[in-house]
């Protein structure tokens, strides 16, 4: 199962219909890839709202977000993975990052969360 429900702009706790999904797709018995950060999870702190995603997996895209490492989000983010968007070489310059040889390999990496 894909989880895109809930991204980067996530404030408080999910509600109403997209907290009711979240509650469906953590009850049923398929593994979850989260795109960009599992639905619940505040990329920037790494506080965990109820309801949250539960996944396996988690890709994120362009730069791994803080909050993603926090260790009280680990359960809920399950193996990290890196996905290059082709973000323009120019912003990642303008943050003081290389990302030539991050890519070079592969479009997609796994990332530690140790």
């Amino acid at each position: 199962m894909v989880d895109g429900l809930i991204g980067y702009s996530l404030s408080g706790a999910p509600r109403g219909t997209t907290a009711e999904m979240i509650g469906w797709a953590n009850a049923q018995d398929a593994p979850i890839l989260s795109l960009d950060t599992p639905s619940g999870v505040d990329v920037t702190t790494g506080e965990v709202y109820t309801p949250a995603i539960q996944a396996c997996a988690t890709m994120t895209l362009a730069l791994p977000k803080v909050g993603l490492k926090a260790p009280v989000a680990q359960s809920f983010v399950g193996e990290l993975y890196l996905a290059d968007i082709s973000v323009p070489p120019v912003l990642y310059g303008r943050m003081g990052l290389a990302p030539g040889p991050i890519f070079a390999e592969s479009a997609i990496l796994r990332i530690s969360l140790s």
